[in-house]
């Protein structure tokens, strides 16, 4: 199966590439650089939903408003706080102490631009738990790069994942584009057969 025109997507992740590519999808890929700063009181959801949108209008006006494109946001959200990247390893390793033992919501927006007033989005939020993490793992997995660009400081199909004890919803919106979503998202535009 392939699709009858290519895409753009608008995220520099390895993560979202690799997914991309498992629905025999046509693209380029083209990160947009957007402000990432959350309005003051905005709601975690509509702020996840704001990001796949400011990115796929930003690939999209790169490229001339001529090739259909993709953006998307994932965020960790636990006690009602979004838990990002970490800043630092420490930050990283207070992340996963308040993760271990417990149940989060990992929520992926995918936004598909087709026009300058024709956009497709959607979202997925999957909850996700972990058993208890020890200390001196929690300690060793944030001495390497894996937590540090990922949203909650975890890879769920990194070395992390030998700790999630159940997931709800969708592992690959957790791994940052839920395949689900966004196959049906290209379909309604036509891209996908």
């Amino acid at each position: 199966m392939t699709i009858q025109h290519s895409i753009l997507l608008a995220s520099g992740s390895p993560r979202r590439r690799e997914l991309l590519q498992r629905l025999a999808v046509t693209f380029r890929v083209e990160p947009a650089d957007i402000d990432e700063t959350r309005a003051v009181g905005e709601d975690p959801e509509d702020y996840v939903r704001r990001m796949a949108r400011e990115k796929a209008q930003v690939g999209f006006k790169r490229a001339k408003n001529a090739t259909p494109t993709l953006g998307s946001d994932t965020i960790v959200l636990l006690d009602g706080d979004i838990l990002g990247k970490p800043g630092s390893q420490s930050e990283a390793e207070t992340m996963l102490q308040r993760l271990s033992g417990r149940t989060h919501n990992v929520c992926t927006a995918v936004a598909l631009v087709l026009g300058a007033d024709n956009m497709l989005e959607t979202l997925n939020i999957t909850a996700v738990t972990f058993g208890v993490m020890p200390n001196n793992w929690i300690e060793n997995y944030c001495q390497s790069d894996e937590p540090m660009d990922k949203a909650g400081a975890y890879a769920v199909q990194g070395g992390a994942g030998q700790y999630v004890s159940r997931i709800e919803g969708s592992y690959s919106g957790v791994m940052g584009l839920p395949l689900y979503e966004t196959a049906s998202l290209l379909r309604k535009a036509g891209l996908l057969v």
